[in-house]
């Protein structure tokens, strides 16, 4: 008989507890072997496996606590996440496309987890996503603990000795989120357990060309704190003894560990894929070898004195359980057409409510000032009244040592947005990061998801695209995909725009349209101080992920000065603001266009035309309300933005009007925009490519003369 194995909470790996794992390996890979039946009987439409990895992952579930620890999936998790308490009915109304599905309501493909009960975070595709929002779910926990705030410790559910577990396949740990990630958990001593799968090929790539020397753990030995372990994962015990140092050293607060379990892959990629035409048979036969469903009844029968009888009866069990959930779940109603527009933003928190509209009671207070310290003083007040908010980038904090402070002036961000703020809410909640654009916006979807209220920083628009895979896949889609069981509130400040002189190509651009085009995220445009407060107030009070577009043009002008309108002053998304009136023609605009817009309508009116000029202020929403009651007042319109012409946010705008407001036009619709090229260093050249006011007098003047 095998020596009993006692894991850190003292249950015994005894020969019920191997037996119970067994089962669950054996729902894992008959669920498999049901999930390929479907679909090629079309009755499914994608199935990819677990089949070869069933030991470490349910050795790994074992060992987490579900609903206290928090868990980040990757696409074949699945006896991973029975483990830990995902059904079988669960699983199969997913593969079904289900309304009843309760991890996506049919939006996502199947092998794709979710329940906030047990702490497993809505799945994706991308790989690598997950390590980043890993990290900021252990930083959550750590943060709010800290603090010590009774709310942000209910709000996060966050426990002293709390574990994240984030795993992986061996090809995923190529993406630079994956290093990217370690870097935080290590420099943090983050609680973090990597589970790194190496079934030795990324779909048809052999580890050896994804991984150099083809060991992902042999690379990782120079990163400190990090308790690197390896193990067979076909083995069920060794997997269960090692996965159990990993947590036990992570629980114990001690840093983040990695685990790096070699298993196989006896089943192609998925069913797109055949894994025929890159393995030869010799190749698929060794695999077969070390299968951990025939390694772990072997194990039960030889070590345990387990009959061949038991293990059918096992076995017929779950074909009974897998079959009886197949049908429930392909009996199940498809979701009604009529929902495919729901859970794309927050339908308890609508920021273009009234509850959002205290713009017509200002309560001023002091002198006017910029942009920069309006901001600034939103953040303060917003700080002062919510203890969830965190606020980090790169040099958003005044210094990152703690006792340098009362040394130096400090910093405060390249612009001083955020000067201050440490000072007065402590290196808890103001902090800087990494330079790493992912980095940032990925912990941010980790702690908002856990209740926090991240508002991050982006130094540059320019430098926003490594961040691009989390934003665009990830923050825009968890509250969607997830069928409303997530939500991932996250502000992101970023500086944009041109008209700097010196700017040139790499601190010039604007972009938005390319968000925009994001469903999910709010993307807002402030172009005085006064509205950015009003707009900052609201996004951050708001319950939807916020793209938050402050113009480096702006901060500082004198003619778009305010006094601070109070803590309680918003202006709701997707309300315009006419800031001038006019009969003749209506300039449609938003940003730092709109005082050149302003200049090109007094020099209009110079000329005898009365010339309106509309503020979007958020492009998503935005106020097509507004647009209808000037046209149809002017019956002329000139689209006025700072990005390029072609397929910038003017075409769609100029598509809205022809499509519903044809018959109130006297003239073609006109577009004022960059050209179709970069801003460039020269002051002649940035001022031949970004529009000017003559630029917008000309096209006006156009309009009116057709």
């Amino acid at each position: 008989m095998a020596t009993k194995i006692r894991h850190q909470h003292d249950t015994e790996l005894d020969r019920d507890a191997i037996l119970d794992l067994y089962r669950t390996m054996i729902v894992s890979r008959r669920m498999d072997d049901k999930e390929i039946q479907l679909k090629r009987q079309n009755k499914i439409f994608f199935q990819i496996s677990a089949a070869g990895h069933e030991a470490i992952q349910v050795a790994a579930g074992a060992h987490g606590r579900p609903g206290q620890d928090w868990f980040y999936f990757y696409y074949r998790d699945r006896a991973f996440a029975l483990q830990v308490g995902i059904t079988v009915l669960d699983q199969m109304l997913q593969a079904a496309g289900a309304a009843a599905d309760p991890m996506s309501g049919g939006r996502q493909m199947p092998a794709h987890w979710s329940s906030k009960d047990l702490h497993v975070v809505t799945t994706s595709s991308p790989t690598g996503t997950q390590f980043l929002q890993a990290i900021g779910s252990a930083e959550a926990g750590r943060r709010a603990l800290e603090l010590g705030e009774e709310a942000i410790t209910e709000s996060t559910r966050a426990r002293s000795d709390e574990v994240v577990f984030v795993s992986c396949g061996d090809g995923t740990t190529s993406e630079g989120e994956f290093w990217e990630s370690l870097n935080t958990a290590c420099t943090l001593k983050l609680p973090v357990v990597y589970v790194v799968q190496d079934n030795g090929y990324a779909i048809s790539v052999p580890v050896e060309v994804n991984t150099p020397g083809g060991s992902i753990s042999k690379l990782l030995t120079g990163f400190p704190d990090l308790e690197i372990l390896e193990c067979d994962g076909t083995d069920l015990v060794q997997s269960w003894e090692t996965m159990g140092r990993a947590v036990r050293y992570a629980r114990e607060g001690n840093g983040p560990a990695l685990v790096h379990a070699r298993v196989i892959r006896p089943y192609s990629h998925s069913l797109s894929d055949d894994e025929r035409a890159y393995k030869t048979a010799a190749m698929r036969e060794e695999e077969a070898l070390r299968d951990p469903i025939t390694r772990t009844a072997e194990l039960l029968r030889n070590e345990y004195d387990v009959s061949e009888e038991e293990l059918d009866r096992i076995d017929q069990g779950v074909r009974d359980l897998v079959n009886e959930a197949a049908d429930e779940g392909l009996a199940s109603p498809q979701p009604d057409p009529s929902t495919a527009l729901d859970y794309l933003y927050s339908p308890d928190v609508d920021p273009t409510a009234e509850q959002f509209d205290t713009e017509d009671d200002p309560r001023f207070q002091g002198n006017e000032t910029t942009m920069v310290d309006l901001i600034n003083a939103t953040l303060k007040d917003e700080m002062r009244r919510d203890p969830r908010i965190l606020v980090f980038g790169q040099d958003v904090a005044d210094v990152s040592y703690d006792a340098l402070l009362d040394k130096v002036g400090g910093k405060g961000g390249v612009f001083k947005v955020t000067a201050g703020l440490q000072r007065e809410f402590g290196s808890i909640r103001v902090f800087n990061s990494p330079l790493a654009e992912a980095n940032i916006v990925g912990r941010g979807i980790g702690q908002a998801v856990r209740g926090l209220k991240p508002v991050v920083e982006i130094q540059f628009f320019d430098y926003i695209w490594p961040a691009m895979m989390q934003i665009r896949d990830e923050l825009a889609m968890i509250r969607y995909r997830s069928a409303n069981e997530w939500s991932c509130p996250v502000v992101i400040r970023v500086t944009y725009g041109g008209y700097l002189k010196g700017g040139s190509l790499y601190h010039s651009q604007t972009g938005e349209s390319i968000f925009a085009h994001c469903p999910g995220i709010r993307v807002v445009l402030p172009s005085t101080a006064l509205d950015a407060a009003g707009l900052l107030r609201t996004a951050i009070r708001c319950d939807d992920p916020v793209l938050f577009l402050e113009h480096k043009h702006l901060y500082r002008q004198v003619y778009n000065k305010s006094a601070y309108p109070g803590p309680n002053f918003m202006i709701p998304f997707g309300k315009a603001k006419r800031v001038k009136e006019g009969t003749d023609a209506t300039i449609i605009t938003c940003g730092a266009l709109v005082q050149r817009s302003l200049v090109a309508a007094r020099t209009l009116e110079e000329r005898g035309f009365s010339v309106e000029v509309l503020d979007l202020r958020t492009i998503n929403p935005f106020d097509m309300e507004a647009i209808a009651d000037s046209v149809k007042k002017t019956n002329r319109v000139v689209i006025v933005h700072e990005d390029a012409l072609s397929w910038g946010i003017g075409a769609e705008f100029a598509a809205r009007i022809a499509d519903e407001l044809f018959p109130w036009l006297d003239a073609p619709v006109r577009r004022v925009a960059s050209l179709d090229t970069w801003v460039a260093y020269a002051p002649s050249l940035e001022r031949a490519i970004l529009p000017e006011a003559e630029d917008v007098v000309e096209a006006v003047e156009g309009v009116l003369k057709f």
